[in-house]
């Protein structure tokens, strides 16, 4: 029997938009991918998150030669965070990443290792985290949690 799988997603016209929420996320992400680390792909990615608290976080990808073992934006950024804030939630998360001489690019969502850590941070906190992904010029894409682009998920209620 085949069955039909939905995803569900917002797509955003433009960086005008945004709330004003959004915008400081949207701001952060793109501003924080100029210090990526990206000498071997040459793809530079930012990502901004906001807990709960109202504090924004940010990080890029870092690469090495001993590819593959760098880590990209928002694990980055996300492993930081549950560092340094352990108990406190994540609200939104948002990603920008093109070609380090990009000047205009596609919406890129988070790779599949990426979304496999968000679906775990989201397991922990017991509540999803909206996801943004953008484009250099402003094209946007959200989802309500990450599950939206991990429909079927392997998180610790398996084990």
């Amino acid at each position: 029997m085949e069955k039909e799988l939905k995803i569900y997603f917002e797509a955003i016209e433009s960086y005008a938009h945004l709330d004003e929420t959004e915008k400081k996320l949207f701001d952060a992400a793109r501003k924080i991918r100029e210090t990526a680390y990206s000498e071997y792909s040459h793809f530079d990615v930012g990502c901004a998150l906001l807990l709960e608290n109202g504090e924004i976080i940010t990080g890029s990808n870092q690469e090495n030669a001993a590819y593959p073992s760098g880590l990209c934006a928002e694990r980055t950024t996300i492993f930081w965070t549950s560092a340094n804030f352990p108990n406190v939630k994540i609200k939104k998360l948002f990603v920008i990443g093109a070609p380090k001489d990009a000047v205009s690019s596609p919406p890129i969502p988070p790779c599949g290792a990426c979304r496999q850590s968000i679906l775990e941070y989201e397991a922990k906190q017991k509540e999803g985290i909206e996801i943004y992904f953008a484009s250099l010029n402003g094209e946007i894409f959200k989802t309500k949690s990450i599950r939206d682009l991990l429909p079927f998920s392997f998180d610790s209620s398996f084990l």
